[in-house]
């Protein structure tokens, strides 16, 4: 059974338009205007093996702030839509990712409950046309509409490029991991036998 979902989100600030494959082999077209951000999509996509198609309009006159946070509000509405009930899936899934000189660690729980833990700290204002600020507000907004726990952490510091590139790509594993399936698990797999 195909684990898909399709996602729109329209206000005055933007106009977004997002079909995730939970399943996929990595396929990616994004185009959110702003092309550091279109780069960790791709790489979430392909690390992950979900087929991606994302395209956002937003206010960059503004800045980049809208269009990173409701495409996470997206993201996330998408993931949550696409695992569906989660029975059988795995639930837990984690990463320690490096990328070069740096090292991220990335765990995820789809529990149902909201949370963040992010602990990473940038050098630099922004990454081509990326806020570095945004990319907590991106994961943010992705584990608040998901319901997931999201923990993620810089282990080793280092080129502010390579620690966005690997939180990124941690994540994409840790959720892959999250939302497979293991033929043990034959509802949910909670002692409260819901999440």
């Amino acid at each position: 059974m195909s684990r898909t979902a399709d996602y729109v989100r329209k206000t005055k600030e933007t106009d977004i338009t997002l079909s995730l494959e939970l399943d996929g082999s990595g396929v990616s077209e994004i185009d959110t205007g702003i092309g550091f951000f279109d780069h960790m999509l791709e790489g979430f996509a392909r690390h992950g093996f979900f087929d991606l198609s994302v395209k956002a309009e937003g206010d960059l006159i503004v800045d980049c702030h809208h269009t990173i946070e409701d495409t996470g509000i997206v993201l996330g509405n998408a993931i949550k839509k696409a695992v569906g009930d989660k029975k059988g899936i795995k639930r837990y899934g984690s990463c320690i990712l490096p990328m070069d000189e740096t090292l991220v660690l990335c765990a995820v729980d789809l529990s149902g409950r909201p949370y963040l833990s992010f602990d990473g700290n940038f050098t630099v204002e922004r990454v081509g046309y990326m806020d570095t600020e945004m990319v907590k507000e991106f994961f943010y907004a992705i584990s608040y509409t998901a319901g997931m726990n999201l923990h993620i952490k810089v282990l080793t510091p280092g080129n502010n490029h390579h620690m966005i590139e690997a939180m990124f790509k941690a994540f994409a594993r840790a959720l892959d991991e999250a939302t497979s399936y293991d033929p043990r698990i034959t509802d949910i797999l909670s002692t409260k036998g819901s999440l």
